[in-house]
């Protein structure tokens, strides 16, 4: 079989140990993908000293890839979705198969794309977009492909997973937490996309497409960062058995399917729990298999190209493939495609971890566990501690049982109205996990 010939845009982190594994590895690849990868062209404004690329020429415009009549295979690795979004849009119209790791690229524009490509009768492969070199999506899309997956939830981000542990481990605040990720290059110098959830929102978009058959819809995906989590909540959630992590969980429900991102408190016994550090874990319950854990690095130079290359295996072996006998990209056929909705956060259904700093006199607790009774939320945890000297606030931590979040936004406004009690209540929410 002739050669595959891979044109690569972008020299970065991932870009470089994409070109190094295929290089280190190529006897192998080979074996595997049945003909030889050859990488034809570089696209990259910069040269990296982390790659030594030979002889391979090196173009500074990444359009000139895309247009490159000798390349059967161009891999996206510059990130954003604007030039992106153009650069992957021309090698389709060209006709050249796509494998690309931008989870916001395909967030948001993959209905987009993943049209053009089944009208062009190309291929376009993301693996690398989730959870970096984890093969979660392969394992969803194909692997569990006789399940009807009921939920799945994920650690998908390692910045954040990787604050909550040093906040928990060494009793450190989230500021100075964020300084050393910065510094250790977990977190960029602007971190929002991170901290503040929306990176593991678009993969759980694209993970919830591929387990539900809905299409992609990012603005749908309920969004809450970390940086409202301190250190005495993280100690509290100890207290009563649970660890915090940002978590991305999707669930079919009755009325619709949830889609959401948040501090999640989850007992400290289960697997995804003790998942700690830069690392991400996937949790998937599909009703054949019942719950699986899928457990990697979620980022970094070869972890990432790992999952980059296995796209570029799979269309290498396919590329004699009749279009129309490929893998669907969202694992369900597009006319087979599910208009199941999307639920508002108000309709999700949760237990809840509640922080109150009261004032530390008689009858406020009494209030408090009323209003919870009006809305029918049943209380089931409580703590509640001596106040410290010279302070005339005692927090209280109460965990509820499951009840609807507008119930619980209800119940909170309400205390939060209270005379008697001191600023905004620490809401977060609490999940099980049992399989």
């Amino acid at each position: 079989m002739n050669p595959v010939r891979v044109g690569i845009c972008g020299l970065g982190t991932v870009g470089s140990g994409t070109f190094n594994v295929l290089k280190r590895n190529c006897e192998v690849i080979a074996a595997r993908a049945g003909c030889t990868i050859v990488v034809e062209q570089i696209g990259a404004r910069r040269d990296n000293p982390n790659c030594d690329t030979g002889d391979i020429e090196i173009n500074r415009d990444v359009f000139a890839v895309a247009d490159n009549p000798n390349v059967h295979i161009l891999v996206e690795l510059i990130g954003g979705t604007t030039t992106a979004r153009e650069l992957v849009m021309r090698a389709i119209n060209n006709g050249k198969h796509v494998v690309t790791a931008n989870k916001a690229l395909i967030a948001q524009y993959g209905n987009e794309i993943f049209d053009a490509a089944e009208k062009r009768g190309v291929v376009v492969a993301f693996e690398a977009a989730v959870a970096g070199g984890i093969p979660v999506i392969k394992a969803i899309r194909e692997g569990l492909a006789a399940n009807r997956i009921e939920w799945l939830a994920g650690i998908i981000n390692g910045t954040s997973n990787f604050i909550l542990t040093e906040m928990r481990e060494k009793q450190r605040s989230f500021p100075d937490v964020l300084k050393e990720a910065q510094a250790l290059g977990y977190a960029e110098a602007d971190p929002t996309f991170d901290v503040e959830g929306i990176d593991a929102s678009h993969k759980l978009m694209i993970l919830a497409s591929i387990a539900f058959g809905i299409p992609l819809q990012f603005d749908k995906v309920y969004t809450e960062g970390i940086t409202k989590i301190a250190p005495i909540d993280v100690e509290y959630a100890e207290q009563l058995g649970y660890r915090i992590k940002s978590l991305g969980i999707a669930r079919r429900a009755d009325k619709g399917i949830e889609l959401r991102v948040h501090p999640t408190l989850i007992p400290e016994k289960r697997l995804i729990a003790n998942v700690n550090g830069v690392m991400n874990a996937v949790l998937v319950k599909g009703d054949a298999m019942g719950p699986t854990l899928y457990y990697g690095p979620g980022a970094g130079s070869e972890p990432t190209a790992s999952s980059v290359i296995a796209d570029i295996v799979d269309i290498a072996r396919a590329l004699n493939a009749d279009p129309k006998h490929r893998v669907p990209y969202l694992a369900f056929h597009p006319n087979a495609m599910s208009d199941t909705p999307v639920l508002s956060i108000d309709d999700v259904v949760s237990s809840y971890y509640l922080r109150i700093s009261a004032h530390d006199k008689p009858g406020v607790l009494s209030r408090v566990a009323q209003i919870l009774s009006d809305l029918g939320i049943s209380i089931e945890a409580l703590i509640q501690k001596e106040p410290a000297p010279n302070q005339a606030h005692v927090p209280v931590i109460i965990l509820t049982n499951r009840t609807q979040e507008r119930l619980i936004a209800s119940a909170i406004a309400q205390i939060e109205a209270l005379d008697s009690i001191d600023g905004s209540v620490v809401r977060i929410r609490v999940e099980s996990l049992a399989g």
